[in-house]
Order: C-alpha cells, then sequence, then structure tokens
C-alpha cells in the first residue's frame, strides 16, 4: 500500500457513496427481548454441532442495546450510507399477524438515528432469519411464505419508508435457498436439493410481491432492488465452458433470470429435471418476479474455478462442502486458485470485482451498488490498535478495480464495506472477523481498526473532492 492512499487520495469519484453494512442477527443480540421470536437461526445456532464452538448470535455485538454508541462510531468514520437488516421476528414474531410495536420502534429509532447524523439508511428485509414459526410451516418450500414476506414489506415500508434511501427485498438468496435448505451448511439446516429450488423459486416471487409494496407504502421515493451474490465462475486451465455454464445458470441465472427478465432460462430445468419438476411454479409467478429495479445490489468476496469430471489431472485440487449446494450440478468440480487468500480461505482477487461490474453492467443496464465487500483476517489489539495493513490492501486493490470499471463506462452508484463491526459469522461463529471495528466479545468494547480511519479518509477526501469542484 502507499503513503499517498494512506493520506487520503480519493480512489473512487466522490459521487459513489461510501459505506458499510451488517445483518440483524449477526450484530443485534436481544435475542429474547423486546418482543422478539425466534428466527431459524436461533434455532440452528442452538442445535449442537451446528456452528463453530457452539457460538449463538444471543448476544453478538450486543447492537440491540449500543445502536446509539454505534451510531455515533460511524458519525465519526463520516459513514455517507449504513446498510442493516430487519429482523423478521422481531417485527413479526410468528412471521405474521400481529405487529410487535417494539420492534419496530427498534428500527424505527435506528433509522431516526442515522437521518439525524446525516448517514443515508439502507434497509435489507431478509437477511436470512426466518422467523421459525414460518419454517415449521414449511419455510421457503411453503409458496405462502411469499406472501408473508410482501406483508411483511409493507409493514416496514409503511413505518420507515419516509426516511430510507434505499430498499433490499434479498440479502444473497443463493445462501439462503442453497446452504439453508440444499446443503445443510446455513439455517434451515435441510439437506435436499428439490427444496433448494422449491426455496430459490418462492424468494423470487417473494421478492416479486414485496417490491411493489414497498413502493406503494413509502412516502419517500427510495431506490428498490434485491441484492446478490452474482458468481463470478471461471473455467479451470483446459477445462471447456460446459461447468461454467451449469453453475452460472443454478448459481445466478436462478435469480436473474426471473427478477430481471420474467423467466427462468430452459437450459436450468434441463440441468435439474432429476432433481425436480418445478410444479412449484405457477402460471404469472415468474412475471411477478420481474419487477422494475431501480439498481442492482451486488456482494463480490471471490472468483469460482470450475471444470467438469475429467477435465483436468486427478491428483489436483478439487473442493466442495457437504452436501449439494448447486442443485443438479453437484458434480462439478471447483478448484481452488491460487494466490493469497485471507482468513476464510477465500483468494484474493480484485480484478474479479471489475470483472464482474463490467459483466452485470452489459448484462443488466442498471446501476449497480456493491452492497458487500471486505475480508476476514486474524485481527489483534495491540495497545489499543489493530493494524490490520492487509485489510487496508485488500480494500486498496478492490477500490481500485471498481475506479477502474468505472472508467469503463459502469454507473457504480454505491461501496458498502463488510462489515461495520467483527460479528457471528454465521457457522464460523465469532472465529472470523470482517470488521473495520474490532469488537471484544466480552467486554464489548469497540476498537476502530486502521482500516476503518483507511475508509474515513477516503470519504473525508471525497468530500474535500467534491468542495473544490463546487
Amino acid at each position: 500500500m502507499t503513503s499517498t492512499r494512506r493520506s487520503g487520495i480519493r480512489m473512487l469519484p466522490p459521487d459513489v457513496m461510501l459505506g458499510t453494512a451488517t445483518a440483524a442477527y449477526q450484530i443485534e443480540g436481544g435475542a429474547a427481548e423486546g418482543g422478539r421470536g425466534p428466527s431459524i437461526w436461533d434455532t440452528f445456532s442452538h442445535s449442537p454441532g451446528r456452528v463453530l464452538n457452539g457460538d449463538t448470535g444471543d448476544v453478538a455485538c450486543d447492537h440491540f442495546h449500543r445502536w446509539e454508541a454505534d451510531l455515533d462510531l460511524m458519525a465519526e468514520l463520516g459513514v455517507q450510507a449504513y446498510r442493516f437488516s430487519l429482523s423478521w421476528s422481531r417485527v413479526l414474531p410468528t412471521g405474521q399477524g400481529t405487529v410487535n410495536t417494539r420492534g419496530l420502534e427498534f428500527y424505527d429509532r435506528l433509522v431516526d438515528g442515522l437521518v439525524a447524523r446525516g448517514i443515508a439508511p439502507i434497509a435489507t428485509l431478509y437477511h436470512w432469519d426466518l422467523p421459525q414459526a414460518l419454517e415449521d410451516l414449511g419455510g421457503w418450500t411453503n409458496r405462502d411464505t411469499s406472501y408473508r414476506f410482501a406483508e411483511f414489506a409493507g409493514i416496514a415500508a409503511q413505518a420507515l419508508g419516509d426516511r430510507v434511501h434505499t430498499w433490499l427485498t434479498l440479502n444473497e438468496p443463493w445462501c439462503a435457498a442453497f446452504l439453508g435448505y440444499a446443503a445443510d451448511v446455513h439455517a434451515p439446516g435441510r439437506n435436499d436439493p428439490a427444496a433448494g429450488l422449491s426455496a430459490a423459486h418462492h424468494m423470487n416471487l417473494g421478492h416479486g410481491l414485496a417490491v411493489p409494496e414497498l413502493r406503494r407504502h413509502s412516502t419517500g421515493t427510495p431506490d428498490v432492488s434485491a441484492t446478490l451474490n452474482v458468481h463470478l465462475v471461471k473455467p479451470a486451465p483446459g477445462a471447456s465452458n460446459e461447468a461454467v455454464d451449469r453453475i452460472d445458470r443454478v448459481g445466478n441465472q436462478v435469480w436473474l433470470g426471473p427478477m430481471l427478465r420474467g423467466a427462468y432460462p430452459e437450459e436450468l430445468f434441463a440441468d435439474t429435471a432429476e432433481v425436480t419438476d418445478w410444479s412449484f411454479v405457477h402460471d404469472g409467478d415468474e412475471r411477478q418476479a420481474h419487477q422494475p429495479l431501480d439498481l442492482l445490489g451486488l456482494n463480490y468476496y471471490l472468483p469460482m474455478v470450475v471444470r467438469m469430471p475429467g477435465e483436468g489431472p486427478q491428483d489436483s485440487a478439487a473442493h466442495g462442502i457437504a452436501g449439494n449446494p448447486w442443485p443438479g450440478s453437484g458434480h462439478v468440480e471447483f478448484i481452488q486458485p491460487e494466490g493469497p487468500t485471507t482468513a476464510m480461505g477465500w483468494v484474493i482477487d480484485p480484478d474479479g470485482l471489475e470483472a464482474l461490474l463490467v459483466k452485470m453492467h452489459a448484462e443488466t443496464g442498471l446501476p449497480l451498488m456493491i452492497t458487500e465487500n471486505g475480508a476476514a483476517f486474524r485481527d489483534e489489539v495491540v495497545d489499543g490498535r489493530v493494524a490490520d495493513d492487509e485489510r487496508i490492501a485488500f480494500l486498496e486493490a478492490h477500490f481500485a478495480a471498481a475506479a477502474r470499471a468505472i472508467e469503463r463506462g459502469v454507473d457504480l452508484r454505491g461501496y458498502l464495506v463488510w462489515s461495520f463491526l467483527d460479528n457471528f459469522e454465521w457457522a464460523f461463529g465469532y472465529d472470523r472477523r470482517f470488521g473495520l471495528v474490532h469488537v471484544d466479545y466480552d467486554t464489548q468494547v469497540r476498537t476502530p481498526k486502521d482500516s476503518a480511519r483507511w475508509l474515513a479518509g477516503q470519504i473525508a477526501a471525497g468530500r474535500r473532492d467534491d468542495s473544490l469542484a463546487g
């Protein structure tokens, strides 16, 4: 990294909004407070052997009680936007029926606090924490859940839609559907590829039903979108494009087809014919999922390198996870790319971000927002400081990649770093730290890392550029 960048030379244009992101179950805590009902992640994390070290989100970062101090810290850093998610079961303890006013008031205060500090609120409706009561009725494999989701969207928009800057319906539905229902890696912990595809379809339908509710009940004019972890898929050396095409269909087009074009690709039906007959798709569902969007949220961490069986040496490192998160394409082999990795074992490839942004700009024609990008490293507090030079280098490289994409014509509206706080990292519990701010989970003391100060410098530099331009 260079000293000039540390001193505050802006890497992205001033009109690209810079901020950070979190999710409710990962930071809030207060799991049994304020009338909140249990979610599938409460159940999953309390089930033995599901989460590393038996960790749960019962307390997490205690943001439920410490939100004002957390917002003050954001304001101190100059954060321009904050993406948070609403806990569905905090607002509707059983996922439907009577609204829990205490839960809704928590988000009302949070949004007021953001607005008062000049931070744009970006609200995600679903970040994987389905109310357990709805899962007991079939969860996302039950068509009715799509309609309950739309009702939740209307309730949230009625309460917050006069102040929320951007609404995101779903976060990374690939993870929620396929890691949760098909591969037994995330909540609710099912291992059924057919259930994963059914869940995926009902999430698409839920998105399509929720978007009109968000627009109908918002008194302001927020942007409405979804946020997808669109996979950048590459062929392994010497491999054909067959594996790339299959993973693109079940990883990306399963969402992009209905949401942006109003239809699943026919090839996806052929790929998954031995898994399901898709009878859960009703006439008009795909059209319903196809709603006008103001932008598209993208989460990027790493590319995927794939091949078909027999397309490479048998002793090369093919990797995967337990279960089958790629229904109909579980035989595709994933190859660990060469290069440095994060604490998650994910290869660091900033060029992949540029490629993804350019690809999605060409494919969708929509303005784009990076709704998550970041890295986990083994951070330590030493003499009151976290010198996370690796994260700064990671962010510098990815900001530079985004800047190159803009130069190539991409309309990038925002860049949100994951995550504001160290937090409950799903099945990895508290073992992985993605935060710009270090959290001591025993004392709840927050320590801004050097990367937080680096981001603050980027934001301040953009404001100076704006001032000079004016």
